[in-house]
């Protein structure tokens, strides 16, 4: 069973694992399917079965996802799920390591760069999606002076209101109830900056 607790990287092989873009895309749809077998996101990232399978080996010599029960009668499929709720990444952990920091520093790059890509491609589309959902959609900017602590309580808000609608998303559809759900993205960044 996969844990409900964030996995934690502090180590340098994961670290360096989850930086290869492919792996973050196979990470992201497996993240957003629960399951799937190679054959699945190698259709969703189109690339080869060969490939994708590799990839997907190496996120699991990592602890990143794990097998998953069988979903079909075909016994040679192999199931895949995320081993934890989510990935997290503590700079107390690395910052003691400069190789660590620049692994770190590649990931969070290759992360912001995927996360432009996806929100570009919503615009881009912006126009099959029903009114409803462009009036839900949302770009926001604030701009607030905050000190350290008070950034570290805001991750840690957004963060259990985020969790509380993953919830309750979750519990909807395991009781039959999908109707109007999408998958929806939210990318929050909170960073120090002088203008």
């Amino acid at each position: 069973m996969a844990s409900q607790e964030n996995h934690r990287i502090s180590d340098m092989g994961t670290l360096k694992a989850m930086a290869h873009p492919l792996r973050l895309r196979l990470y992201r749809a497996l993240y957003i399917a629960r399951t799937a077998t190679a054959s699945q996101l190698a259709e969703q990232v189109d690339e080869a079965v060969s490939l994708v399978s590799y990839h997907l080996r190496k996120l699991a010599e990592h602890g990143l996802i794990e097998e998953a029960e069988q979903q079909s009668a075909d016994g040679r499929e192999r199931w895949w799920r995320p081993a934890s709720e989510g990935l997290t990444i503590r700079h107390e952990d690395i910052k003691d390591a400069p190789e660590k920091l620049a692994a770190q520093g590649a990931l969070s790059r290759t992360l912001v760069e995927q996360r432009a890509a996806f929100y570009r491609r919503y615009l881009d589309e912006s126009e099959s999606w029903s009114d409803e959902w462009r009036s839900a959609s949302l770009e926001s900017e604030y701009l607030p002076r905050l000190t350290a602590a008070e950034l570290a309580e805001l991750q840690d808000e957004l963060d259990t209101l985020i969790k509380k609608y993953q919830a309750r998303g979750r519990t909807a559809e395991e009781a039959g109830d999908s109707q109007g759900r999408e998958n929806v993205a939210i990318h929050v960044y909170g960073f120090p900056f002088r203008a």
